[in-house]
């Protein structure tokens, strides 16, 4: 080797390198594990689900407490410490929570602002009868991607507001955080939204007691994962 080449190549070891890092929050950021409540009872035609300030509040139903078993399990199981888990005013939440609170020996938090999605004329269970039925509206509300073409369905806007602002408040609550937040199907889907600046149905569909991760800094919200089922047999992660 001649004393050019071994200068060139001392040279070379001594530049600086840079590997792929993995993901990190920014500093002062929350990270929000978003859960689906597990499967609630099924509707009967004829009766209607008790009401909780208008919204239908059905218990789980028996696979829904397993699925929520199982959530638990995978929540634990990724090692976080987890600072705090919320739940809303409806009942499938809390007792979607119940498996990890008891795990952890924490008590549910309630943000009011991320129950569900008001339906209107619809709720009671009223509204899994139109979609099952093929309803013209129920049709309507699919090709529209709005809940507020039900009768009375609460206004896109306002729900986006009020879902926004119980998003930022567990955020402001928790810098450098993790939190565990149990909410409903259509409350996932319109905060993966806001952080994907999409609109409409794009993100509705999560399944039942699914994962979901987002990362909010500020006015920047990261969607990490959406609608994680790997936990779940494949009977669960099916389920409706």
């Amino acid at each position: 080797m001649n004393s050019r080449t071994a200068t060139v190549r001392k040279a070379m070891s001594n530049n600086r390198e840079f590997r792929q890092s993995r993901f990190q929050p920014p500093p002062g950021a929350c990270e929000i594990l978003l859960v689906r409540h597990g499967e609630s009872a099924p509707h009967v035609e004829g009766e209607s689900f008790p009401l909780v300030d208008g919204h239908g509040d059905p218990p789980l139903a028996p696979d829904g407490h397993a699925q929520a078993e199982l959530a638990a399990e995978r929540l634990i199981a990724t090692g976080e410490q987890i600072a705090a888990v919320y739940v809303t005013s409806l009942q499938r939440t809390r007792q979607t929570a119940q498996p990890l609170l008891d795990r952890i020996g924490l008590e549910a938090r309630v943000e009011p602002d991320l129950r569900e999605v008001f339906l209107g004329d619809w709720e009671g269970g009223e509204f899994r009868k139109r979609v099952a039925d093929g309803d013209p509206l129920a049709l309507e509300m699919r090709a529209a991607q709005r809940w507020d073409v039900i009768p009375n369905g609460e206004p896109a806007d306002d729900f986006e507001r009020r879902v926004r602002a119980g998003i930022e408040r567990i955020a402001a609550a928790h810098p450098d955080e993790v939190v565990v937040a149990v909410v409903h199907g259509g409350v996932i889907g319109q905060i993966v939204n806001i952080a994907a600046g999409t609109s409409g149905f794009t993100f509705v569909g999560a399944d039942n007691a699914s994962i979901s991760h987002i990362v909010v800094d500020g006015h920047q919200w990261i969607v990490r994962c959406f609608n994680d089922t790997s936990h779940l047999t494949p009977t669960f992660s099916t389920a409706g």
